[in-house]
């Protein structure tokens, strides 16, 4: 086998050109990264995408492509819409704790600045508070969903 020959060139068992569309993103020592792009979306059709994209965009093409394909490989049904929800329900997860340390906070110190008001009168308070900074991160996080097209 000739070494000079990309990982698309010797997947596909072919001779591999001196212009070989795919020899610059796809090198011999990473085989694997052609072998997952080509499962899920074709030879032909990455070369076409390629050709069709500006030279200094597709090396970052391939790279996306392979991202895009490792997690359609693992997970068939969502691919990476998947990994992209599951951080979006992170990320709310992490506001909704914000929100709820920083309404303990602001009672903490209203508390400390008025330390004759017994905890019973605080109470109450503190929930009415905490529900306005719940609500404020819910506002957020749905003006946040409806902007990114996601969900």
């Amino acid at each position: 086998m000739n070494s000079g020959r990309c990982s698309a060139c010797r997947y596909l068992r072919r001779r591999c050109p001196p212009d070989c569309i795919f020899s610059p993103y796809f090198p011999s020592n990473n085989p694997q990264r052609f072998v997952s792009i080509h499962r899920i979306y074709g030879a032909s059709n990455v070369a076409k995408l390629l050709q069709q994209l500006p030279t200094h965009l597709r090396a970052e093409a391939a790279d996306s492509l392979y991202f895009e394909a490792q997690c359609r490989v693992e997970d068939p049904v969502y691919g990476c819409v998947g990994l992209i929800f599951l951080l979006q329900q992170q990320l709310h997860n992490a506001e909704s704790q914000l929100a709820k340390t920083q309404a303990e906070i602001a009672v903490l110190k209203s508390q400390a600045q008025h330390p004759q008001t017994q905890q019973v009168e605080a109470e109450p308070e503190f929930n009415n508070f905490l529900q306005q900074q719940l609500d404020n991160a819910a506002d957020l996080n749905f003006s946040n969903q409806g902007s990114s097209g996601f969900m």
